[in-house]
C-alpha cells in the first residue's frame, strides 16, 4: 500500500511538472491567462490528490512540503509552500474555471489574483476581476481599492428601488456610478479641515489621477472653478468632470463643512443652468454631487434631491477608515436606502 502510494506521489509530482511546463511554454502574449490557468490546474491536482491520501494524518501538509521541494529542483524559484498553497485556494475559490476566465483576465497577473481570490463575496470577487481587467489597474491600484471597500461603497449607494426608478426616467444606471463615503487618504489633508474648499480643491487637482480613479469608470476632467454667466452674474462650480459612458457632465461642489439646506439649493441651480448653458444636444442631463465632509441625512431626504434624481450628496473621508468604520458608514447608507424605498412606493 505504501509503495502504491509512493508510486502515485511521484507519478503526481511528474504530472505537475508536466502542467508547468506546458504552461511556460505558452507566447507570451497570453502570459497572464496561462499561468492563471496552469496554477489552478495545480491547485485542482493538489485537492485531488489529497483526497486520495485522506485516510493519512496531515497528509495536506506533507504533500504541499514535498512538492514544493521536487518543483523548486526541476524549476527553481517560485513554487513555495506559500505559493502551492495559494494555487490550492485559487482552485477552492473558483472550482470553475470558465467562470474566472470569462473575465477577460489577460490583464490579470497572479499577484492581481492572490488580492481578489482572498475576497469572502463571489460578486466582489467577479467585480474587481472585471473591473481590474478592463480599467487596467496595477496591483497597488486593486490593493487600495480593495483596501477603502470600493465594490461595497459602491454597492451601498444601490437600491432596487432607486434603480428602478431611475431606470424609469432614463437607461443610465447612476447609482452605479456614485459611491458613499468617498476615500480621499491620498490628499493628505487634516480629517477635520474646516478651512476655505479652496484647500481640499488645490490638493485634488495637485492629485488629479488618482482622485479619477476614485470617481470610477468613464470620468475625464474640464475644469476647476468653471464659469456659468447669466446676462447679469458669473458663477463658479468647483469642479467639472464629463462621462463619456453615462455621456453627461459632472458637476461637484466641494464643502469642508456639514451640509446645508442651502447647499442642495446651489447644486440644484447650478446644474440647471449647466444644462441651459453648456449641455450638448446629445449629451443627458449633467448629474451635480455635493462633496461635504459630513451631512444631515434629513436636509438631503426633504429637499429638492427627493424630486430630482440627478443630485446626489457624498461624504468625503481624508484619512483611511477602518474596516469596523467602513462597514459601519455602509450599513447606515443602506439602511437609510430601504427607508427611503420604503417611503417612494407611490413614486415608481
Amino acid at each position: 500500500m505504501k509503495k502504491d502510494l509512493v508510486k502515485s506521489e511521484k507519478l503526481f509530482f511528474a504530472n505537475v511538472a508536466k502542467t508547468l511546463a506546458q504552461g511556460r511554454g505558452l507566447v507570451c502574449s497570453v502570459i497572464n491567462s496561462a499561468m492563471a490557468k496552469t496554477y489552478w490546474l495545480i491547485g485542482k491536482q493538489i485537492i485531488e490528490q489529497e483526497q486520495k491520501g485522506s485516510g493519512r494524518a496531515d497528509y495536506g501538509d506533507y504533500l504541499i512540503v514535498n512538492l514544493s521541494k521536487y518543483l523548486g529542483e526541476q524549476f527553481g524559484k517560485g513554487f513555495s509552500e506559500a505559493n502551492l498553497w495559494n494555487f490550492r485556494k485559487f482552485y477552492t475559490v473558483f472550482p470553475d474555471y470558465n467562470e474566472f476566465s470569462t473575465q477577460c483576465v489577460e490583464n490579470l497577473s497572479w499577484s492581481h489574483i492572490r488580492l481578489i481570490m482572498r475576497l469572502d463575496s463571489k460578486s466582489e470577487r467577479l467585480y474587481y476581476i472585471r473591473e481590474t481587467s478592463q480599467q487596467n489597474w496595477s496591483v497597488r491600484i486593486l490593493e487600495r481599492n480593495i483596501r477603502t471597500g470600493y465594490f461595497r461603497r459602491l454597492l451601498s449607494s444601490q437600491s432596487k428601488k432607486k434603480k428602478t426608478t431611475l431606470k424609469a426616467i432614463s437607461n443610465l444606471n447612476i447609482n452605479d456610478f456614485i459611491k458613499d463615503p468617498y476615500v480621499l487618504e491620498f490628499l493628505n489633508v487634516p480629517e477635520n479641515a474646516t478651512s476655505k474648499e479652496t484647500m481640499l480643491e488645490t490638493a485634488i487637482i495637485n492629485n488629479l489621477q488618482k482622485f479619477l480613479l476614485e470617481l470610477g469608470k468613464g470620468f475625464s476632467f474640464v475644469g476647476r472653478q468653471f464659469r456659468i454667466s447669466t446676462e447679469t452674474s458669473h458663477f463658479y462650480i468647483d469642479l467639472v468632470f464629463y462621462n463619456y459612458l453615462l455621456k453627461c457632465f459632472v458637476i461637484i461642489d466641494l464643502k469642508t463643512t456639514k451640509l446645508e439646506h442651502k447647499d442642495i439649493g446651489q447644486i440644484d441651480m447650478y446644474v440647471r443652468m449647466f444644462d441651459a448653458l453648456k449641455r450638448g444636444k446629445e449629451d443627458n442631463p449633467t448629474i451635480g454631487i455635493i462633496l461635504c465632509a459630513d451631512k444631515d441625512e434629513t436636509i438631503a431626504r426633504y429637499s429638492v434631491m427627493k424630486e430630482n434624481k440627478k443630485i446626489f450628496t457624498a461624504k468625503y473621508k481624508t484619512i483611511l477608515p477602518t474596516e469596523k468604520e467602513l462597514a459601519e458608514m455602509i450599513e447606515q447608507k443602506k439602511q437609510l436606502l430601504l427607508k427611503d424605498s420604503a417611503n417612494l412606493k407611490w413614486f415608481v
